[in-house]
């Protein structure tokens, strides 16, 4: 008999707990309704309230998903809050369209799993076709890179298969991100594709020197896009705007380590659209291979990079601060077909570990035209040795120039 009653009791401790689980869900989705928190008069969905859990072992991507059907058909805005602690999961999609204005709050960390042939396509977290999206929250999303890197072998074959990237964001308009940490992904960290009027800023992107094709941002065929107050140190371009892509500010954007902020790489493939409305300003470089680059390949299929400009800028020991290379990977003789014109470099200033700070290397087919260098002051810091000259490089490039000029313009 008092086998029984011990196992009544503890059977009632745990419908009681159970019980108690699931009233916590329905307050706190109750109480951040009235509150607005971080959305506001958004309904809350809990991914724990989902099955999900923060064991830092337990896969939770049918939890996070359950989550977000909810919650996007919801019939309002919704808000899927992803608490403290530490989740596990693998490739997960966000799609729409949803009924409403969509938060992701994430106040946790978010850890990818590690085995790639998991992904079915390249990427962590994808959100996609959405029509406002906040993601915020203060918490970290964990790509795990440092155990899938050794299998990238991009270095060795232009052709290669990117590992996935963390966050891709597929046709979001009208979509904010914020107050979020990325580190150590795959590949890219945020990729942003088909996006309209897209704003990011007080984001944490980190990954090794040393860690392959994780740059901070890569953005192709978007547009009002807008990057600010933010912190990058990657193995790769802090950030990268791709083809198609026009009207991007990018402002108070710390970088190092990493290879710089880069217009490109432009013309690897055909029909690639225009670049242009490219605005880069109160930018840092702290010891970055480049600093301010466009690039494009040789022997290109024709487009244009157009109205650029990079403003307010200091370098501090960056190996090459100002680069136009149209020559950029691959060793083909045919010159690019990429037209370079009204490109505008003012008020860049500091230091350059490189004898060569100013490098304009141009298509001899479309030489690049319009290109203007206004106060221009790079001191040359040798590494291990004697400070030295410092000078400028260009090649089939029209340049005109005003105010402080170090190194001496070239001669064109």
């Amino acid at each position: 008999m008092a086998i029984a009653e011990r196992f009544e009791a503890k059977l009632a401790i745990i419908v009681l707990g159970t019980t108690l689980a699931l009233l916590s869900c329905v307050a706190a989705e109750s109480t951040d309704h009235r509150r607005g928190l971080s959305g506001a008069g958004s309904n809350v969905f809990d991914v724990t309230c989902y099955g999900a859990k923060a064991d830092g072992h337990k896969d939770n991507v049918q939890a996070f998903m359950k989550a977000w059907v909810a919650a996007c058909k919801s019939g309002g805005p919704a808000k899927l809050l992803i608490p403290k602690g530490t989740f596990v999961t693998g490739p997960v999609v966000f799609a729409g369209p949803c009924k409403g204005f969509m938060t992701v709050e994430v106040q946790g960390t978010i850890q990818a799993t590690s085995d790639v042939s998991e992904y079915s396509s390249p990427e962590w977290f994808s959100f996609e076709n959405l029509n406002g999206l906040l993601l915020t929250g203060g918490g970290t999303f964990d790509g795990q890179g440092a155990t899938v890197w050794k299998y990238n072998d991009c270095k060795q074959n232009s052709n290669c298969q990117l590992l996935p990237s963390s966050i891709k964001f597929y046709s979001v308009n009208n979509a904010e991100i914020c107050s979020i940490t990325s580190l150590n992904s795959k590949a890219f960290h945020t990729h942003v594709v088909n996006c309209q009027n897209f704003t990011a800023h007080d984001l944490n992107i980190i990954a090794p020197s040393n860690s392959p094709n994780t740059d901070g941002m890569h953005i192709s065929r978007s547009s009002l896009v807008t990057v600010s107050n933010t912190k990058i140190g990657t193995g790769d371009d802090c950030i990268s705007i791709g083809q198609g892509t026009t009207h991007v500010t990018i402002s108070n954007v710390t970088c190092g380590p990493g290879h710089g902020i880069s217009v490109g790489s432009l013309g690897k493939y055909n029909n690639e659209k225009d670049v242009s409305g490219i605005r880069v300003t109160h930018c840092t470089f702290n010891s970055t291979t480049n600093g301010v680059r466009i690039k494009t390949w040789p022997g290109s299929p024709p487009s244009q990079a157009s109205d650029i400009s990079f403003e307010d800028i200091i370098m501090d020991s960056v190996k090459n601060p100002i680069v136009i290379d149209q020559k950029y990977g691959s060793h083909k003789s045919a010159p690019s077909k990429v037209k370079i014109s009204n490109v505008r470099y003012k008020n860049i200033r500091g230091t350059s570990t490189s004898p060569v700070a100013v490098s304009l290397g141009c298509s001899s087919l479309v030489p690049c035209t319009g290109v203007q260098l206004t106060d221009i002051d790079l001191q040359y810091k040798a590494i291990g040795g004697k400070d030295k000259s410092i000078s400028s490089s260009c090649l089939n490039a029209k340049i005109t120039c005003g105010g402080k000029q170090n190194p001496a313009a070239c001669d064109t």
